[in-house]
């Protein structure tokens, strides 16, 4: 089974993702961190966030791993090379998002995303995972939660690194990163069709792991 979890950044996807992984006992893919390492490594080549073409040579040469990490979180790996924290810095996190926008970067992970899901027992979460790279998974869930809520997240994300980020300047790159994710020409943020969205700005992470497993058991019974 394929469990698709989409959403904007601060919904929570990594979060529960790993943790529906975990109560099944499956394989969890953050597909984000694919991209996150092809951003670090344009980066440190000298490749421009704006050049498509290098960028997807790069992307379909790289070498990308998972390892278990400490709970549950995966280490990341360029080839033999450990990049968990470096992707996750602030340098790439401002660029990511218009290198994952070049059709090459994307049609090279997503073909990558498509053979790790061909294993099934896989959550994979991203911003295109229900509508692009598995459109026919088993489960597909969107989740979201208000701009502020998202916000008050990443800056405790960020705090518990040392870094203080202010709310209302957090606001605003939550709602700059979500227009432009949505409106990129290949692959935009959106819900699946028949995703079910879940709206987490009240909810506990508990609450919706739950209700994460409830959409999960109804498949699992309608078969």
């Amino acid at each position: 089974m394929v469990i698709a979890i989409d959403g904007p950044a601060g919904a929570g996807k990594s979060t529960i993702s790993r943790l529906v992984a975990d109560r099944y006992g499956w394989a969890y893919l953050d597909t984000g961190a694919m991209y996150r390492t092809v951003a670090l490594l344009a980066r440190e080549q000298g490749i421009a966030p704006s050049d498509g073409p290098e960028l997807g040579l790069l992307a379909a040469n790289v070498e990308i791993g998972f390892k278990p990490g400490p709970g549950g979180a995966p280490r990341i790996f360029a080839g033999c090379r450990e990049v968990t924290r470096e992707i996750r810095s602030q340098e790439v996190s401002a660029e990511v998002s218009e290198v994952s926008a070049h059709r090459l970067v994307r049609e090279a992970m997503v073909a990558r995303q498509r053979a790790i899901a061909e294993a099934g027992d896989v959550v994979m979460d991203g911003r295109d995972i229900g509508t692009v790279v598995c459109p026919g998974a088993e489960v597909k869930i969107f989740l979201t939660a208000s701009n502020r809520e998202r916000a008050r997240r990443r800056r405790l994300e960020l705090e518990e690194k040392g870094i203080i980020v202010g709310q209302a300047e957090m606001e605003k790159k939550i709602v700059a990163r979500d227009e432009y994710d949505s409106g990129r020409e290949v692959a935009p943020l959106k819900a699946a069709a028949d995703a079910v969205v879940i709206d987490t700005t009240s909810m506990t992470i508990p609450q919706v792991v739950d209700k994460v497993e409830e959409e999960i058991n109804r498949m699992v019974d309608a078969r």
